[in-house]
């Protein structure tokens, strides 16, 4: 039997595992979470239904706001948790649907929720899967942590070479803990967000993006305001690591 440490497992932490008894139905669970999202989101979640319903969603936020903020909440958390493609055609309804800074609010801290709980399961249920699937890599990430610190998830959001919900996988199997995970990740991805919930928040009107395609979005004047906001979501992470080496070696 190996005895050697876990070298992913949080420091001060016990291995935590769902009862052996309970853990196929806990992982059966959300993998039927998974595919009835993933169904809903392919038949509900689409431009044709809700350029359709707009008026209906509208009129029904008008007399109701708190329950479409809970469940427009409770969805992204969803979608973004389990991995569920869609997660940016979400950020771009709700920018047009709440409006820029109401959107942006949502999208952050919603953004945030799922991929913490998407890094929970990859810790807690999924974790010999990942660890067996993305061995190779989590050495890498486990020695840059202990090298850079807390900086080194900052620049993975800012500069995302892997994929978010790989991100948020292959983080469950490091040494960070859930706290830290979470505030450098809603600062990380802010400046991704806001571009994008700006870029949702410039559609007119969803049956004018159903007709019109994405030239509804970048055209005119909108078009120079989102190429400049792009510019600098690209310039945003070499600045960023700059300052981090920066004060790095201030220290």
């Amino acid at each position: 039997m190996n005895s050697e440490p876990n070298l992913f497992q949080s420091p001060g932490e016990e291995p935590i595992n769902v009862a052996k008894g309970n853990k196929p139905l806990v992982v059966f669970m959300v993998v039927l979470a998974f595919a009835s999202f993933t169904y809903l989101s392919s038949s509900f979640l689409n431009l044709d239904f809700l350029a359709e319903q707009e008026t209906r969603l509208k009129a029904f936020y008008d007399t109701k706001p708190w329950i479409v903020y809970l469940f427009a909440f409770v969805i992204y958390v969803t979608v973004t948790g389990l991995s569920i493609p869609g997660a940016t055609i979400l950020s771009l309804l709700y920018a047009w649907f709440f409006g820029f800074t109401r959107g942006l609010i949502i999208v952050s801290f919603a953004s945030t929720a799922g991929a913490t709980l998407a890094f929970l399961l990859s810790r807690y249920l999924f974790r010999d899967w990942i660890q067996e699937t993305f061995g190779d890599r989590l050495g890498v990430i486990n020695k840059a942590l202990e090298r850079e610190g807390n900086s080194y998830l900052f620049l993975m959001r800012l500069i995302p070479a892997f994929p978010f919900f790989v991100v948020n996988a292959l983080m469950g199997l490091t040494k960070i803990n859930v706290a830290t995970f979470w505030w450098v990740s809603q600062l990380g991805m802010l400046a991704g967000t806001t571009v994008y919930v700006y870029a949702g928040s410039r559609i007119p009107d969803l049956m004018t993006l159903k007709t019109e395609g994405v030239k509804a979005v970048f055209s005119g004047s909108q078009l120079l305001q989102i190429t400049l906001a792009l510019a600098m979501l690209g310039l945003f992470p070499i600045v960023a690591k700059k300052l981090v080496e920066r004060i790095r070696k201030s220290n």
